[in-house]
């Protein structure tokens, strides 16, 4: 595995590659109205986020199994290019039906950045060293979450629009150039048979529903042919799609997890809290940018609170989760903040105070963060092991397809609201309103009469206003579902933030053995500090030494032999600090030394083994539940993990310093 300045630089890239991902989910908010006025199309403005979060959705599961058959770094090289060739075409679009197909092209490539740099930490990273990483990645997520709609209002003012999508070439191009020079593929593959039609029957049905929401109303209506037939349609590409993944062989998302209630409830859940999230993130910064007219700089600013509160309920919600071990409460809690937040941003006007608006916006953020990760918890801590992957990706699943239903059904109502208002305020001025020019650009206004303006910007008040009344009632539902999930006592593995999951990313498509190394580098982070980790276990193990020497006795019999200048080299001390605990194996005769060389004895491996034993059964202990004892790959994984921890040159200079966490902390 890449080691120093390699290691730095991977996942220094792969950290660029996910922003640029996460970015692109938020950053496009606030320039939106800035686009529509160059573009015109405002009853299509929906589909430019919708595009993507369906793109990068329905794509993670190809991209995931593909990097497994055929190696992550081509795979990973490809996503980044068509990303940038989209980032480049969007910048380059002429009209909305344009923008709107790059973006979905950008939302491919996002997708293969989301799932591959996930996958690739786990080729590069030791599983026992990961949990020091993930707050770093756990960040790039909420730098993206806050930064992304205030950067795509900066750009709007200072640059143009066309910066929101050009700013990914430099950033791109500088990951590329860094994974092809020191990324190497493992030799390990493994073959997959591809759910291709499971995936193209998601891209059908949740394209055909989002349409329907979409067309509904507006461009047609309810009852008209177009709209039941993409409905009927629709329908049955879902049920079509059930019975394709009851029989396939490795099924995108197997049925039957949707006969375990917590994951349904979970599932519906989630759904709501991307319906909420995305539908908010896409027309707060029309209300501000239009009704308020502020600039796209401050409607990032605007938007602060909101981001803010969602990472803070987030994080906090976490916290308290490992500590209580409780987790209901938290959606019971946070489902009717949503829709009390929903109701109060109802109830805005152009005549809305900053601060009024500020803390509405932080109340929503505060309901939506008390609700993401804990969502995740609740269902990982039910699932067996061979649907512990599946379900992760599932609820994450879900919380994106709700995002896309949110933003189509948001504009939907947000269209056919507009349209009837602009036709009344057309009967009330004198002949000459072009109502229809003012819904497709909300540029136009600033041509209007001020007397004029003043009843459109009302009018556009009250349709998005609309737009978040109509929201409410389906967070309502959500607070009923959240009565019905089951809650059983926390599994030590569902104690650990999985920050990724928690700050809204696009869903990965991970393995169960995954989800456990990931959640046992967490754990092991919280045993102490090296030397009292060594000290118990020594107890344990019925080994009577100091850290040091344990240490020493369990690096030298991984590599057998060593000389004491390699052995001090490894712990990143000088050899005279060592030599004492070296000595001290010597007289014990667990290391023979011969001309400087250090080899262990039997005695000494006996000695290693029943340390490593020791640490074995401690991590198992972790795992309580999820019976390692009938999964092979759970029993190898809990032995290699114990070996590995034990005698590592990270830990060798915090045992004698007794300053650092053992790793992998």
């Amino acid at each position: 595995m890449p080691q120093g300045r390699d290691l730095a630089v991977i996942l220094g890239s792969l950290m660029l590659a996910m922003l640029l991902a996460a970015l692109d989910q938020t950053i496009v908010s606030t320039a939106l109205p800035t686009i529509v006025s160059d573009l015109g199309g405002l009853n299509h403005l929906s589909w430019v986020v919708t595009a993507y979060l369906l793109a990068s959705t329905a794509s993670t599961p190809l991209w995931g199994k593909l990097g497994d058959q055929y190696g992550r770094k081509r795979l990973f090289q490809t996503s980044i290019v068509i990303f940038l060739v989209g980032s480049a075409l969007c910048g380059l679009a002429r009209n909305m039906p344009e923008l709107i197909a790059f973006r979905a092209l950008q939302g491919l490539g996002g997708g293969g950045l989301m799932v591959l740099v996930v996958a690739i930490v786990g080729d590069v990273v030791p599983p026992r060293r990961r949990g020091r990483y993930q707050g770093l990645f756990g960040a790039v997520f909420g730098v993206s979450s806050v930064c992304g709609p205030l950067l795509g209002g900066w750009f709007v003012d200072n640059l143009s629009w066309r910066w929101v999508f050009y700013v990914n070439l430099p950033v791109g191009a500088l990951a590329l150039a860094a994974v092809a020079a020191v990324l190497r593929d493992p030799a390990e593959r493994h073959r997959h048979r591809i759910d291709y039609l499971g995936i193209a029957l998601i891209v059908g049905w949740s394209v055909g529903l989002v349409l329907v929401t979409t067309w509904g109303g507006t461009r047609y209506a309810w009852s008209s042919p177009q709209v039941i037939t993409l409905a009927v349609v629709s329908l049955v590409l879902v049920v079509a799609w059930v019975a394709v993944e009851r029989r396939a062989a490795e099924p995108v998302m197997p049925p039957r997890l949707f006969a375990d209630p917590v994951f349904s409830l979970g599932a519906a859940i989630s759904f709501v809290v991307g319906f909420a999230m995305f539908g908010a993130l896409t027309f707060l910064p029309i209300f501000l940018q239009v009704v308020r007219g502020v600039s796209p700089t401050l409607s990032g600013v605007h938007l602060l609170p909101m981001m803010l509160g969602m990472l803070v309920a987030s994080i906090g919600s976490g916290q308290l989760i490992s500590h209580t071990g409780r987790y209901k409460v938290f959606p019971v809690v946070g489902t009717p903040l949503v829709a009390i937040a929903l109701f109060l941003l109802s109830r805005m006007d152009e005549t809305s105070s900053t601060l009024s608006m500020s803390l509405r916006f932080a109340l929503l953020g505060f309901g939506i963060g008390l609700v993401m990760q804990v969502l995740v918890i609740a269902v990982q801590n039910t699932v067996s092991y061979e649907d512990l992957g599946a379900a992760t990706s599932g609820v994450t699943f879900f919380r994106q397809i709700g995002g896309s239903f949110g933003v189509a059904v948001f504009g939907s109502v947000f269209s056919s609201r507009l349209a009837d208002d602009m036709r009344e305020v057309a009967r009330a001025l004198p002949p000459g309103f072009d109502p229809a020019a003012v819904e497709g650009n909300a540029g136009v206004l600033r041509q209007l009469p001020p007397d004029v303006a003043g009843r459109v910007l009302h009018a556009y008040a009250q349709s998005i206003d609309a737009v978040f009344l109509w929201a409410v009632p389906v967070a309502a539902v959500a607070f009923v579902l959240t009565w019905f999930l089951r809650e059983q006592p926390l599994r030590a593995t569902s104690q650990t933030r999985d920050y990724g999951e928690g700050f809204g990313a696009a869903p990965t498509v991970r393995s169960s053995r995954y989800e456990i190394e990931r959640a046992l580098s967490e754990l092991m982070r919280r045993d102490g500090r090296a030397q009292e980790v060594y000290a118990r276990l020594g107890r344990l193990a019925g080994v009577d030494l100091p850290a040091g020497s344990m240490w020493a006795l369990c690096r030298i019999a991984r590599d057998g032999s060593v000389t004491g200048a390699e052995l001090a080299e490894r712990a990143g001390v000088p050899p005279e600090w060592g030599r004492p605990c070296v000595d001290r194996l010597v007289d014990a005769g667990y290391v023979a030394r011969a001309d400087g060389v250090l080899t262990i004895t039997p005695e000494g491996r006996a000695a290693a083994g029943h340390l490593v034993e020791a640490r074995r059964e401690g991590l198992a202990r972790h795992l309580a539940g999820w019976s390692p004892q009938d999964h092979p790959e759970l029993t190898e994984l809990l032995t290699r993990l114990a070996a590995e921890s034990l005698g590592d040159e990270a830990d060798g200079k915090a045992v004698y310093h007794g300053e650092r966490p053992l790793a992998p902390s």
